[in-house]
């Protein structure tokens, strides 16, 4: 079990930290309001997916993402085939999937994702709109400052990127190494006797309803191939599992409305199967099949990687567990101040949200809930810097409520 912990570490966290590197370079050198930009018009789909494929956002990252972008202008066929392609991808995404499965399946996924993308916002944009779903998310937000941003903005978008997936990462690892130590080799072979298209139908009923996290997900896809598994139902999980989970279908739901769900469901259920299956018919899955762990990884670059992403991760573990220990045990005398906060659509939302004001001085405690959306914070920290940091972190602010003692 150790030993299967450490070789999943030391062959996930080079191109892990790499991915994080490219993010927040991207995150940087692009103007604030580029996607916003580039989203309307002629070719709005094949931007978004263009856009949306190396970035690194989970499916619960992307709610709000995507539902941003229909609010501030873009059309559903843009915004959807945003939604489509941007959870089953991304940099750090792409370079795991390379890393753990090989560059053959690597990039096929990437196709699949782009093509899903495109094929859902062009038919997205036949359909009717349903005005009402554009009057409920809100009016257009004012555009933000045109300037890139410094390095330090960097690593704090590369740091964020891990704080809202670490548990997944872990849950990931875990899960991986379990099933390398645990199941006898060759126990999902049984999938591969029911055939490609019944062994893709399973996995898809499995995947569609769980959150997995499209990165995190990888060594979990790759244990499974190394038992047994067909490559195309790897593929499968890896496609529909990220860009479906009952908080995405309920966002999308209440932003696009049922026929515009319909299409998304839809294209990624007969995407992933069809590409699973032209996976295992027409691209060599031996590629995938002999990447397996070994000593070529524990080169000194792989071990100091490992060792860094491991201290990032039990640092943000330490984090979170101060601020439970906080909240559990705050002085009820102290000053609480209660912010409406709007875009929050998952955990993901609440704890980056959580983070950025556990950073203010003078916060003793911070608790982030839903419905209704709001911030209750615990301290002495100003009602204005606290207001900024909300929408720092890329959340907007609700009407002001009211402050209890």
């Amino acid at each position: 079990m150790v030993e299967s912990l450490i070789a999943t570490m030391l062959e996930l966290s080079p191109w892990f930290l790499l991915g994080m590197a490219v993010a927040g370079l991207l995150h940087g050198i692009l103007p604030r309001d580029f996607v916003k930009r580039q989203l309307r018009g002629r070719f709005a789909v094949a931007k978004a997916v263009a856009l949306g494929v190396p970035l690194p956002l989970c499916s619960c990252g992307v709610i709000p993402a995507g539902l941003g972008l229909k609010r501030d202008g873009a059309s559903d066929g843009a915004s959807l085939g945003f939604l489509i392609s941007t959870p089953q991808t991304g940099v750090d995404s792409i370079l795991v999937s390379a890393s753990f499965l090989g560059w053959p399946f690597a990039l096929f996924k990437v196709l699949a994702a782009a093509v899903t993308g495109l094929l859902g916002g062009l038919l997205s944009d036949r359909l009717p709109e349903d005005v009402s779903t554009r009057r409920d998310l809100g009016a257009v937000e004012p555009g933000g400052q045109q300037g890139t941003r410094g390095l330090g903005e960097m690593v704090t978008h590369a740091h964020e990127l891990l704080a809202t997936i670490w548990r997944w990462l872990v849950f990931g690892i875990v899960v991986s190494a379990l099933i390398n130590t645990f199941l006898p080799v060759g126990t999902l072979g049984i999938l591969a006797e029911v055939g490609p298209l019944g062994a893709s139908f399973v996995v898809l009923l499995i995947s569609l309803p769980l959150y997995v996290c499209a990165t995190a997900s990888v060594p979990i896809a790759a244990a499974m191939v190394a038992n047994g598994m067909p490559v195309g139902a790897a593929l499968v999980f890896l496609m529909a599992g990220p860009a479906t989970n009952v908080a995405t279908i309920g966002a999308i739901y209440r932003g696009f409305g049922v026929r515009q769900l319909i299409l998304y469901l839809g294209v990624l259920i007969v995407g992933s199967v069809g590409f699973g299956l032209l996976f295992d018919l027409g691209v060599s899955p031996l590629s995938a099949l002999d990447h397996g762990h070994g000593e070529a990884h524990r080169t000194w670059w792989a071990v100091a990687s490992a060792l860094l992403l491991a201290g990032l991760i039990a640092r943000l573990a330490a984090r979170d567990l101060l601020h439970f220990l906080r909240r559990r045990f705050a002085p009820k005398s102290q000053l609480a101040i209660e912010v409406g906060v709007e875009g929050l659509s998952c955990g993901a939302c609440v704890r980056k949200v959580e983070s950025a004001l556990l950073g203010l001085d003078g916060v003793v405690s911070v608790v982030v809930s839903r419905n209704p959306d709001r911030a209750v914070i615990v301290g002495s920290a100003d009602r204005g810097l606290i207001e900024g940091a909300v929408l720092a972190a890329g959340y907007r602010l609700s009407p002001a409520l009211e402050e209890g003692g």
